[in-house]
């Protein structure tokens, strides 16, 4: 890293917010209907009172009266003996209200003023990365991030900018991906990246060595993704079948490599869904009896089980066409949840789209979760 960029970190950390000087980010708004009026009564009695404005605008701002949020900043800004202090709030609210209302840039030009007052204020950073991030400048949000000293989100962005459109050549994406894991090496985004790489060109050799890699680096918690990401992919790639076969080459890959690891109840279940999309039955249900040994109430491999033994029972039709139905109800079961706030999602995430927590996905072992 450069030695000027660890230079800012520090003193980006060390250096307290002028925005908001007790907290360092934004306050919670107390956004509340009595409150708005409380406080119109109050800035009507004393129109000096500049933190009451700026409170007022917030609240106006968390009921979605974005004009009125906007004419209090403006009204502010506009005052001649205005404090620095005071100034550097209002564009920053300014261009929070910006934001909110979807004008991108506008709010970094009031995003810009403030730092141009406040210098490197650590809220303001962390707003204009949210802001570069919302408008797709993510190689920008990437360099705020690391100011911050925030290497996971800086990571997610580099891949974000090294995944973005098909102009980059192989050589600058390969460099922006070996970037995020030099700067988070748990990068859960950047080893999917270079897992899907060998998928596409049936390098074997490299997906074994990514894999194995990936396992050893990310969090225990988030190793799933990296196989629920790939089945993903490969889904999504065969869009004529998306439940089609996938080359056995890559699943003997995928199970030699959890092999080696220690048992895990989930790494074991998606091992056994690739051999089922491989065609290998056999082996599957043996991998999924191995998941039922380790979590008996492990509903996912109840229901793989379930559906793969049918073949062999005497139903009548009727029964069948019964127990089909709620086996497909069952499969449409969100899978992923948010450790954090408790979204449920089908597909996975690296930032909670609720609570915008990072890599705090998991996978709903019991449906009671």
């Amino acid at each position: 890293m450069f030695y000027w960029l660890h230079k800012l970190k520090r003193r980006i950390k060390e250096k307290p917010s002028i925005i908001y000087p007790h907290e360092g980010f934004l306050p919670p708004s107390q956004d509340t209907f009595a409150a708005i009026g409380e406080l119109s009564r109050v800035v009507r009695d004393n129109p000096d009172a500049v933190e009451i404005y700026l409170a007022l605008g917030n609240l106006f701002r968390s009921q979605g009266e974005i004009e009125r949020a906007i004419q209090i900043r403006t009204s502010l800004i506009a005052r001649p003996q205005l404090e620095s202090q005071f100034k550097a709030r209002a564009w920053f609210e300014l261009g929070l209200d910006y934001k909110r209302a979807g004008i991108l840039d506008r709010a970094q030009a009031a995003l810009e003023q403030a730092h141009t007052i406040t210098g490197d204020d650590p809220a303001v950073i962390k707003e204009m990365a949210r802001l570069y991030a919302d408008a797709n400048n993510f190689q920008r949000a990437a360099i705020y991030y690391a100011m911050l000293n925030e290497p996971l989100p800086q990571a997610h962005y580099l891949v974000k900018a090294a995944t973005m459109g098909n102009k980059k050549d192989a050589a600058e994406v390969h460099e922006l991906l070996e970037d995020a894991l030099r700067v988070y090496p748990g990068s859960v985004e950047a080893w999917l990246e270079f897992i899907y790489r060998d998928y596409q060109q049936g390098n074997w050799e490299g997906l074994d060595a990514d894999l194995k890699n990936a396992l050893q680096s990310v969090k225990l918690e988030l190793r799933f993704v990296l196989l629920e990401g790939l089945l993903q992919f490969i889904r999504k790639a065969a869009s004529e079948d998306p439940d089609g076969y996938i080359q056995e080459k890559c699943t003997q890959t995928i199970v030699s490599t959890v092999t080696e690891l220690d048992q895990d109840l989930v790494l074991c279940y998606y091992c056994a869904i690739f051999l089922k999309k491989s065609a290998l039955i056999e082996e599957c249900l043996d991998w999924l009896e191995k998941t039922l040994v380790m979590g008996p109430d492990f509903w996912p491999a109840r229901l793989e089980i379930m559906e793969l033994s049918q073949n062999d029972q005497v139903l009548t039709e009727s029964f069948r066409t019964q127990l089909l139905f709620f086996t497909q109800k069952a499969k449409s079961v969100k899978r992923f949840l948010c450790k954090r706030c408790g979204l449920k999602r089908e597909q996975i995430f690296f930032l909670c789209p609720k609570c915008y927590s990072w890599h705090s996905i998991s996978f709903r072992t019991q449906l009671s979760e």
